[in-house]
């Protein structure tokens, strides 16, 4: 009885395992076929996908791990947008400061290549002695200009790591945003603003300056700051916003309407930064869901249509997941159990890296933005699921698509068409984020999903599987590293 028992167990592992091997390649050929199409002598202009970057903090005061500083040097990050939160305690008392705890973390950051946008979330104890969201005022503005000013030199010019200052961060919503202001006037913001941007400039003329880094950049918060700022002809170099949401085009939308409302600056047009977003909030927090190839698909699209809106800058949050500690939140905020329970108890998991520093799929989106090439090339797909951009350089042609729909995407086989192309050998390869798993967590490096040889003609056509919230990227190269 108990051989018997042990065959069938056998069989029927042997049949499943069979099913499974056999009924994708009995599903490929029904798939639907979608039809991309790139032009390789075409100019479409530069594709400077660095301007898509990345975010971290506001949660605690822990600097960046080895790992995590020597994986996004590997991204070659250009700008890292930051917090320079209370809990950093920089200013403790009347003319005293303490930089013990910020100069590690600022000089983990620089430690990545990457210079920073530095957003001012402090509220020093002298300044600001009851705990209330709502008091945006310091007690000394002169006092607090020196503040400012002490800052700004010892991470502009004696450490030269900031190189944007962004005042305040969602200051729309105050504590609900992770940070110690609620101004709800945009007039008052814009005195906030004007208070703040005085030291920065004087202590640094070179700096950018800008905000407010709303939470809500569909409603009218922003749109009157910046007609505040056209009438008193404050100086703005950027403006910045925040978004999660599922929806590339959501995205996309936001940066076509403050590119209009700022038209009227002409020439000094300010820059346009997302310095926070990301997918939607998930309605659960699971671990399993931070490995969800679909994240990936979801942000790779919205890169795509900002990319195609014209942003100059976005900063997906965030770099590494973190933990909330009570004890740095509660000398500032009155409720500091919001940030415990978001970050704590329904960890959001957005990170490029788990709090262990696990890899998750979203950091090979940032691997594959690198290994495209600098101009743009015509590319055409013949479906709005699948996003594609395309680009070249005097050996290479470049190819990133993403499979992403809502509410539901599905599989499909993509025919990949080029043209122009210089006849002559050349090496295909192929990388694809998707729930197989295909790279390696240890280095993180992306390991390929093809790779062959091939001799082409002016024209030439292949094949690849798309599958459903998934990341392909293809390289065709003609001298390969």
């Amino acid at each position: 009885m108990r051989n018997n028992l042990y065959l069938s167990v056998l069989f029927l592992l042997a049949t499943h395992a069979h099913a499974q091997t056999t009924a994708p390649s009995r599903r490929l050929p029904k798939l639907p076929i979608v039809n991309l199409s790139i032009d390789c002598k075409s100019d479409e202009g530069p594709l400077e996908l660095y301007r898509h970057t990345l975010g971290h903090g506001g949660v605690n005061s822990n600097p960046l791990s080895p790992r995590i500083i020597e994986a996004t040097q590997k991204l070659h990050p250009r700008l890292i947008r930051i917090f320079i939160q209370e809990f950093f305690n920089i200013y403790p008392d009347h003319g005293k400061y303490d930089w013990s705890r910020l100069d590690p973390y600022m000089e983990s950051f620089a430690a990545t290549g990457a210079k920073v946008v530095a957003a001012i979330t402090i509220k020093p104890k002298p300044l600001y002695p009851a705990i209330d969201q709502r008091i945006w005022r310091p007690n000394n503005a002169e006092e607090w200009q020196q503040v400012i000013s002490a800052l700004v030199k010892r991470y502009s010019i004696d450490k030269q790591i900031v190189t944007y200052w962004e005042v305040a961060n969602e200051p729309d919503i105050g504590e609900n945003g992770g940070c110690p202001y609620l101004i709800t006037d945009p007039a008052d913001y814009a005195e906030y603003y004007k208070l703040t941007i005085d030291p920065i400039l004087k202590t640094f003329p070179n700096a950018k300056i800008g905000g407010p880094a709303v939470a809500n950049a569909s409603g009218q918060y922003l749109p009157k700051f910046i007609d505040l700022c056209l009438k008193e002809k404050l100086r703005l170099d950027f403006i910045s916003w925040h978004l999660y949401s599922d929806d590339p085009d959501a995205h996309a939308r936001l940066v076509t309407k403050y590119k209009k409302l700022l038209d009227p600056f002409g020439q000094k047009r300010p820059e346009t930064l997302v310095t926070e977003w990301s997918k939607n909030f998930d309605p659960i927090s699971v671990q399993e869901l931070a490995f969800d190839p679909r994240r990936a698909a979801i942000i790779t699209s919205s890169i795509i249509a900002m990319t195609d809106a014209g942003l100059d800058w976005s900063f997906y949050y965030h770099l590494a997941d973190q933990h909330v500690r009570l004890d740095e939140f509660k000398p500032f905020f009155k409720n500091p159990d919001i940030m415990y329970h978001h970050w704590n108890e329904i960890p959001h998991r957005f990170g490029l890296f788990g709090v262990a520093g696990e890899v998750r799929p979203q950091y090979f989106v940032y691997q594959m933005l690198t290994r495209m090439s600098p101009t743009r090339l015509k590319a055409i797909s013949d479906v709005k699921d699948i996003r594609l951009l395309a680009s070249r350089d005097d050996n290479n042609i470049s190819i990133l698509a993403a499979n992403y729909a809502m509410p539901e995407s599905q599989d499909h086989l993509a025919k990949i068409h080029l043209t122009n192309l210089n006849p002559g050998p050349m090496h295909l390869t192929i990388y694809r984020i998707d729930k197989s798993n295909s790279w390696s967590s240890e280095k993180p490096e992306l390991i390929p999903t093809e790779s062959r040889e091939v001799d082409v003609k002016n024209t030439f056509s292949f094949q690849v599987l798309a599958p459903a919230d998934s990341v392909t990227l293809i390289l065709l190269q003609s001298n390969p590293q």
